[in-house]
């Protein structure tokens, strides 16, 4: 049975992936929050 290919990529790209996302969902929920104090206030 082959490896997955997450198994083959290195721990940094990995992490990288995961710190990208991790930064864009936090991203994402400052923007909705920014359109909901605007909206409400």
């Amino acid at each position: 049975m082959e490896p997955s290919p997450a198994d083959q990529s290195p721990l940094w790209k990995r992490l990288a992936w995961m710190a990208a996302i991790w930064g864009v969902s936090v991203a994402a929920l400052g923007v909705v929050a920014f359109i909901l104090r605007s909206w409400i206030a």
